[in-house]
């Protein structure tokens, strides 16, 4: 059976079609285009934005569909959270719903952030963790949290926040210091690049209250290591070094109040190999590829099979 997902993010345009049968997701997705200089789009930029690239995008994927459509998913809001809303996903929704509608088909509706984690899941092998409890974690421009997430009747699973940053998120912190270092919206993979570059190491100590972390503060430092002439690959790595201590520092206190849980990492900012590389060397856990951890509609997808079927393997 084939599973179309739709997921019109603040950052990008994504379809996915995802074939359960084979276990295989074919995507075709684009990025917002942002001015230069730019931090990001007004929703109203993003919706137009979306509506303009959708149907090309949609054309394009479904040129490589092996079959008819069964079941739609899409991404309706960005967290299952009371007024968690962006207007950018009622596109995404509205074609969804007018597709299902024409050709009688059900649409399951989730957040983009069960969505992220679905991918992530898929992405490391791991979906048969859908049915058991375990911690991930979600890093993008818009969130930066640690999640309990356990089986659901209605929801497939549901998550439970057990920490977050209080302040900045960690993809804002990339795109204000890659703004700042003159590089391009998004700015993470420029910012990876620039910091590869870079001969130090640095050792953060992070900021915590309790188990939720602050991220202000990277800014700020940055800024100043700009004033003081250093170069822009140390500032670069320092950014995202400050980052890994964060994460790290979460991972650490998730892993003495959960014990042996499944950790599963997820969202754009985790396709980063320096920050990825040094969790994998020290703590473990399950990654996604990058074209999963970055904005998709493949979770999306995979959720609208598992919600439509009952299973995985229909």
């Amino acid at each position: 059976m084939l599973f179309l997902g739709l997921d019109t993010s603040n950052y990008t345009t994504s379809t996915a079609l995802y074939q359960s049968g084979d276990n295989i997701v074919l995507q075709n997705k684009r990025l917002l285009a942002v001015k230069d200089g730019s931090l990001g789009l007004r929703q109203s930029e993003a919706v137009f934005s979306h509506v303009k690239q959708l149907s090309e995008l949609l054309e394009g994927l479904m040129q490589q569909a092996p079959g008819p459509v069964s079941g739609v998913g899409v991404s309706v809001r960005p967290r299952d959270a009371a007024g968690s809303y962006m207007p950018c996903f009622l596109v995404g929704e509205t074609v969804a719903r007018s597709i299902a509608a024409v050709n009688r088909l059900t649409v399951t509706a989730v957040s983009h952030q069960r969505g992220h984690i679905a991918a992530a899941l898929y992405s490391a092998g791991q979906l048969p963790l859908v049915g058991k409890p375990f911690v991930a974690f979600h890093l993008s421009g818009g969130t930066t949290e640690c999640l309990f997430v356990k089986p659901d009747k209605e929801l497939i699973f549901s998550v439970e926040l057990v920490a977050q940053s209080l302040d900045l998120k960690a993809g804002q912190a990339v795109d204000r210091v890659g703004g700042m270092l003159g590089l391009s919206f998004p700015a993470g993979r420029a910012l990876e690049a620039l910091a590869l570059a870079s001969q130090r190491q640095y050792k953060v100590k992070p900021t915590f209250k309790g188990a939720d972390c602050s991220l202000s503060g990277i800014e700020n430092r940055c800024r100043k290591m700009l004033s003081d002439g250093e170069a822009p690959c140390d500032i670069a790595r320092f950014c995202l070094d400050s980052i890994y201590a964060a994460l790290a520092g979460m991972t650490e206190w998730v892993k003495k109040f959960y014990g042996e849980l499944p950790v599963v990492y997820s969202g754009g900012v985790m396709s980063n190999r320096i920050i990825r590389e040094q969790i994998t060397r020290h703590y473990g856990g399950y990654f996604a590829d990058p074209q999963f951890s970055s904005d998709n509609a493949a979770g999306a997808a995979i959720l609208a099979c598992i919600a439509q079927t009952g299973g995985i393997d229909s």
